[in-house]
């Protein structure tokens, strides 16, 4: 057989490679050495193999024997564990030539998709089962906290490579200064894309039955095993390596899990074991609450519950959180109000590009009045002048417009609720959205601005990276020149660069002495501001005179 690069690759090489894979189990602590002989068996089984011998099997076995509590029956008192270490491991090559052994012996198609549903199913032989886990976190939790359960459960998620950290680290990320403070970027690079095989597969593929599981965000998906593009109902990732916590929300179970390509610092995903739409309200906003009562250390926030305004999955009652703070959440407070009947919750404006309010308070149920009467009044509330509009009828029903973003964290001993004002209404001017980024700013962020960016950090589209390092060779090449017809030409001309035209000729006029050394920074820099734009079209009320004006009436409809 061959892998990767065209190198044979026979059954010596594989049996080296499951070794060395059961030996970076053992030391990480997904698998205990007693079962290490067994792990390496069915991790060739997994792939098609029947053979040969791990080549450190004496060690293999050795290592079992010293920990076994049956070893030396006379002996008192528990044996601990041996444990190997791992230097230098690669993880991602490793696991990549024992899948594309497996696609060799035919256990699965051969395309991206069908070699990571074999390295899933191979990383699943090597972990604890999931009432394991949930028994391992809950002892972690009671020992040392909150804190010591979470980096546990963290460091399992990534060393069973269910968080994607070597896809992850490909995303190119930076920061820069803006009116509105440091804004965070991301170009998403992570995300696998799709294959052509897979794509003309979905083409085909009968879609008949019921749909299991009927979303990504399910708590079905755990030990899911994964189906192909041509599979009814087209592509699902396997999902065997998932590991799902348990836990008690607003007194249902929901379910805690990492975001297998996270865009910050633990990014998790809570989600309700039923699978029911998205929605904003007082006992929603009450589970936030339970969520940081329980991880004070991080953040937790629910998308919008509309179209255009919501997320990418409204089909699932879910939130997102980690160990992160955003821009966002940085920013001052432009004024401070106070909500009649209200007076334990402390209320501020903050200066942000989006509209959002502050609330504050040690009482959680003060809070959550507070916030469930911001959330009834906004969604009421229409101002012509903004152009906010609560509701609409079409085809002889109301349609909603306006809903919240809202993001909880603790701050010592208080509750810190942040409150987006949405509103998704539409126009011909702006078939998009009215408060969704304008088509000037499309060249850079065209989508949905979700939870994350609402908060200050952008999740900017891949392409973007062929297309910035097109713009910044034009620049470079017509720096300093006096007559910019070169220029526009030329970036008009390219493909890569012509979506960014106007831009850039914006970006050679404020820097004309753009230089090598300076370029990647202008233009970073450049992008960050357009995400400042997009934010600010995203507000509800500007920050301009007519929109302070108009944010002044609705706190005072509160």
């Amino acid at each position: 057989m061959a892998v990767g690069n065209g190198s044979a690759y026979g059954a010596e090489q594989l049996a080296h490679d499951v070794s060395k894979l059961v030996g970076y189990a053992v030391s990480t602590g997904l698998v205990h050495p007693g079962d290490a002989m067994w792990a390496y068996n069915t991790v060739l089984e997994a792939v098609g193999a029947q053979g040969p011998a791990a080549p450190d099997a004496a060690e293999l076995l050795a290592d079992a024997y010293v920990c076994a509590p049956t070893a030396d029956l006379a002996q008192a008192g528990p044996v601990s564990a041996f444990v190997s270490p791992q230097e230098g491991f690669d993880l991602e090559g490793t696991v990549g030539r024992i899948a594309a052994a497996g696609i060799a012996a035919g256990c699965e198609e051969d395309t991206p998709s069908g070699a990571d549903r074999i390295a899933t199913r191979v990383m699943n032989v090597l972990m604890p089962r999931p009432s394991e886990v949930a028994r391992r976190f809950a002892d972690e939790y009671a020992a040392g906290g909150p804190q010591a359960a979470t980096d546990w459960f963290y460091r399992m998620s990534c060393d069973s490579r269910y968080v994607r950290r070597a896809a992850i680290a490909k995303n190119v990320a930076w920061t820069s200064p803006t009116e509105w403070g440091e804004l965070e970027i991301t170009i998403n690079l992570s995300k696998p894309e799709k294959d052509p095989k897979a794509i003309a597969a979905a083409g085909a593929a009968p879609a008949t039955g019921e749909v299991y599981p009927a979303c990504q965000l399910c708590m079905e998906n755990e030990g899911y095993p994964g189906r192909g593009a041509g599979a009814a109902h087209g592509a699902h990732p396997a999902r065997q390596n998932l590991r799902i916590l348990p836990i008690t929300l607003g007194g249902e179970h929901w379910g805690l899990q990492y975001s297998p390509y996270a865009y910050f610092d633990e990014h998790c995903i809570a989600m309700s074991a039923e699978h029911r739409l998205m929605h904003v309200d007082r006992q929603n906003m009450g589970r936030l609450l339970d969520f940081v009562d329980l991880f004070g250390h991080y953040f937790i926030g629910s998308n919008a519950d509309l179209p255009i305004v919501g997320g990418s999955i409204l089909s699932h009652d879910h939130f997102q959180g980690g160990r992160h703070v955003f821009p966002m959440m940085k920013a001052p407070a432009s004024e401070t109000f106070v909500m009649p009947g209200f007076a334990g919750v402390a209320c501020e404006v903050v200066r942000w590009p989006m509209s959002v309010l502050r609330l504050r308070a040690a009482d959680r149920e003060a809070l959550l009045d507070a916030a469930a009467h911001v959330l009834e009044v906004w969604r009421g509330y229409s101002d012509a002048e903004a152009g906010v509009v609560a509701w609409t009828e079409e085809g002889g029903e109301r349609v909603a417009h306006n809903t919240i973003t809202p993001v909880a964290c603790k701050d010592g001993d208080e509750y810190v609720l942040y409150l987006a004002l949405r509103c998704n209404i539409a126009t011909d001017e702006h078939p998009l959205g009215v408060f969704h980024p304008h088509a000037e700013w499309h060249h850079i962020k065209k989508e949905n601005i979700g939870l994350i960016e609402v908060m200050g950090l952008a999740i900017l589209p891949a392409r973007l990276v062929d297309e910035l390092a097109a713009v910044k060779g034009h620049l470079l090449a017509h720096a300093g020149d006096a007559d910019t017809a070169a220029l526009a030409d030329e970036l008009a001309a390219d493909p890569l660069s012509a979506p960014h035209a106007a831009w850039a000729l914006e970006l050679a006029a404020a820097h004309p002495d753009i230089a090598e050394d300076t370029a990647e920074q202008i233009i970073r820099d450049g992008v960050s501001d357009v995400f400042g734009h997009v934010l600010a079209d995203a507000g509800v009320f500007k920050w301009d005179e007519a929109g302070r004006a108009a944010q002044e009436r609705f706190i005072d409809a509160l």
